[in-house]
């Protein structure tokens, strides 16, 4: 179990210039009155740290499904529901539904819930289409991915179509990251309260990519992905920051209660954040490699809309 958290000194490989050049990109578009009848929605990505040098993901179109005919409060739901695995034709995946060919017209499975064809919207967001490295988005940074105007109402599933482009590198070595066959869309089903407010009109909300549950290995090297996203809104949750060193002990961070856990993966420098807690008290394990002794943190109390900062700890041996 030791030997696995020694991956973690390949993540020194990220250079902090790339990552701020990638991420933390700001939500400037579409500036200006909203007009009657829409809304604006803003998507950002995150992500939820594994044990690779990089994951990159090819994202070409990211839409949503309005129901126009619902009109009741989407917004300040906290962490919200999370999607697990793909889509299929039997419906076989719990509570989210869609197709694989990116038919927003002929998406069978959506109709078998109760939204009535004349409500259903779809809108296709404005993006950057192209590979997104995940892992430059660690420890609170994130990147628009997806913006747009949309009917009013209450938006009901999010769909991302995903290119052929997608690998990862593990030990300085690339591997394909494998779609199942027929598999290339991820159509994420909402309760409908997940969304933050930002302003008169404008939904915002966060997408963690959990890479360490979202891919998985087969005996002879074979990657494939099995995505599980996170869904929050950041002024309804909390977060938890803080310092680990030395940074040679690799540690890997669990914040957890009986509820939730979430992970982090310290940076160079042994800084990391948590983000999307729901309110509530927590643990904080931290994982140590190289001989360091595990520590933890109890009773660590988030509240929804603040950052808690712990004191900087350093391991021993």
């Amino acid at each position: 179990m030791k030997t696995r958290w020694k991956l973690l000194s390949i993540f020194s490989v990220i250079l902090l210039t790339t990552i701020l050049f990638n991420a933390c990109k700001k939500d400037n578009s579409l500036q200006g009155t909203i007009p009657a009848g829409m809304q604006k929605v803003s998507l950002f990505l995150t992500d939820g740290p594994g044990f690779f040098d990089s994951v990159l993901i090819d994202i070409k179109s990211v839409s949503v499904m309005v129901d126009t005919c619902d009109r009741s409060d989407s917004t300040h739901g906290g962490r919200g529901c999370h999607h697990d695995g793909w889509d299929d034709d039997n419906n076989q995946g719990g509570d989210h539904d869609g197709d694989h060919n990116g038919d927003h017209d002929g998406d069978h499975d959506v109709n078998h819930h109760s939204v009535p064809d004349s409500c259903k919207v779809w809108t296709d967001l404005q993006i950057t289409p192209g590979v997104y490295n995940l892992l430059d988005l660690r420890n609170g940074l994130d990147t628009l991915l997806a913006s747009g105007l949309v009917p009013q109402g209450v938006i009901k599933y999010i769909k991302i179509e995903l290119g052929p482009n997608n690998s990862l590198v593990k030990d300085s070595v690339n591997y394909p990251l494998n779609l199942p066959p027929n598999h290339s869309t991820i159509v994420i089903k909402l309760k409908g309260n997940e969304w933050d407010l930002a302003g008169p009109g404008h939904l915002q909300l966060w997408l963690d990519f959990d890479v360490m549950r979202s891919i998985i290995r087969l005996s002879d090297n074979q990657f494939y992905l099995k995505p599980v996203i996170y869904l929050y809104a950041v002024r309804v949750t909390g977060s938890i920051q803080g310092i680990v060193k030395p940074r040679d002990a690799f540690p890997v961070i669990s914040v957890y209660n009986d509820k939730d856990t979430a992970y982090a993966l310290p940076n160079w420098e042994g800084e990391f954040k948590v983000r999307g807690l729901s309110d509530g008290e927590y643990n904080v394990f931290i994982n140590a490699s190289n001989g360091y002794k595990d520590t933890t943190i109890t009773g660590v109390s988030v509240t929804a809309g603040q950052v808690v900062k712990l004191n900087p700890l350093e391991l021993h041996k």
